[in-house]
């Protein structure tokens, strides 16, 4: 007779039967969910490398259509293009032939399309033009909206006084002196200040304003107009100040940010303030109002100005503040343009009559370069300046300037030195701000 199976080995071997099971199905889920999610990853990854293509190609066409209309029209007529203009196209150019398109992975490709997205933002600056692409959301560079402000004040021989002016503007997170030009002869200093702008900016919480106005505030401080001397006009200790759109922000989204500072600097600090460009109303001038002002008439020999404004009643009215300039602080004037290159011309001489016609005759003003305006300033040296404004540098530029300062001057039987800027193109000063973002 058969021995009887034990009880507890029946119960073992059902419980190994039911465990040999369960792993069986284990491993058959395990494997069909693998290849499940292998297939399915593949396929995503297809999708994804599909939507990050074409969103490359798309972006990478647009930029190859604008520069070859760019191209064609300089080629037409590369006298509408400065020679920095037509440089930074052919840049563009080049950048695009070395985009490594059959090798995403290439290590080189977010450098390259950097490098593309800077280069497009600074000639529709130059050009004031605004194009932008719009096929992919997100995209820092391209859809960077900055603005500047250049601050001009009446010192540049107070080291003190300098410091504490930019110690009020480092203050304001946010915003950051991108340049500074001092020119020791003139007693004058130029900021450029820049920061990030809202899609609609409010004034009061805007860094470029809060900057700007606590430099106004420590200047007025630390500087007495009764006590300047030098061979550059002005009308105040904050003598001028312009606001210009970077990248992609519009003109009319920096006018409410000079009103407000106007605002505040008239009837919060009781100093004049007169606006010009877009910021005023009927499009006044600069060289409106500083003519009606007296701004270009020396009131010391050997062409200098010294001293404060007289305290008269104003011959303008001012759009902020009293119509008395304010005793040591004189007034604001206060705009809001495109663009704006300044570009200083050195001629060899001290005749300044021969100079300011050389001058006269390089501006629009007096029938020379459309979009320039020029005067002449006594500089030290036996070396008078032909120093010019190039209200539209993308279509009469720095090396037109100094071709026409060359021939006139000739004609005088006088010679020249090579001109300089005062600030960095607004190409270079957007991309310097951006490369200073992270650290204010």
């Amino acid at each position: 007779m058969d021995p009887r199976p034990d009880p507890a080995d029946a119960v073992a071997d059902l419980f190994d039967s039911s465990l040999n099971l369960e792993d069986a199905h284990f491993k058959e889920g395990y494997a069909e969910g693998y290849d499940y999610g292998l297939e399915a990853g593949r396929e995503e990854a297809r999708q994804v490398g599909l939507k990050v293509g074409f969103e490359t190609g798309e972006e990478l066409g647009f930029y190859r259509g604008c520069v070859d209309v760019w191209s064609s029209a300089i080629r037409v007529d590369p006298e509408r293009f400065s020679s920095r203009v037509q440089k930074s196209v052919k840049t563009m150019e080049l950048l695009l032939e070395r985009y490594p398109v059959m090798d995403p992975e290439n290590e080189s490709v977010q450098e390259i399309m950097g490098d593309l997205r800077l280069k497009f933002k600074a000639i529709c600056a130059s050009l004031g033009v605004k194009l932008e692409y719009k096929g992919k959301e997100g995209t820092k560079m391209l859809k960077a909206m900055l603005a500047c402000g250049k601050v001009y004040i009446s010192e540049s021989r107070n080291r003190v006084a300098l410091e504490s002016i930019e110690r009020a503007a480092r203050l304001s997170k946010g915003a950051a002196i991108v340049n500074k030009f001092e020119d020791a002869i003139y007693n004058r200093v130029g900021y450029t200040v820049v920061s990030r702008l809202a899609e609609k900016p409010m004034p009061d919480s805007c860094p470029l304003k809060a900057a700007v106005l606590a430099m106004v505030k420590a200047a007025f401080d630390a500087v007495d107009l009764e006590l300047h001397l030098g061979s550059h006009p002005r009308l105040g200790v904050v003598d001028h100040i312009c606001f210009h759109p970077l990248a992609q922000t519009s003109v009319e989204q920096v006018v409410l940010t000079a009103r407000s500072l106007a605002m505040d600097i008239g009837s919060g600090l009781q100093v004049p303030a007169f606006l010009y460009g877009a910021a005023h109303e009927e499009g006044r001038t600069l060289d409106s109002i500083r003519r009606a002002l007296g701004y270009f008439k020396p009131n010391l020999s050997g062409n200098l100005w010294a001293g404060g404004l007289n305290s008269n009643p104003l011959p303008l009215k001012p759009d902020e503040g009293p119509s008395q300039a304010a005793q040591g602080k004189g007034v604001v004037v206060i705009g809001v343009t495109p663009w704006v290159d300044n570009y200083n011309v050195p001629v060899k001489s001290t005749n300044i009559s021969t100079v300011r016609r050389i001058a006269k005759r390089v501006s629009g003003r007096g029938g020379g370069l459309p979009s320039v305006q020029a005067m002449a300033l006594a500089h030290g040296n036996g070396i008078t300046e032909v120093a010019c404004n190039l209200l539209d540098p993308g279509r009469v530029g720095a090396a037109e300037v100094q071709q026409e300062v060359e021939r006139l001057a000739a004609d005088e039987g006088l010679t020249v030195g090579k001109g300089y800027f005062t600030d960095f193109s607004c190409q270079t000063v957007i991309e310097k701000y951006l490369q200073m973002d992270s650290h204010v």
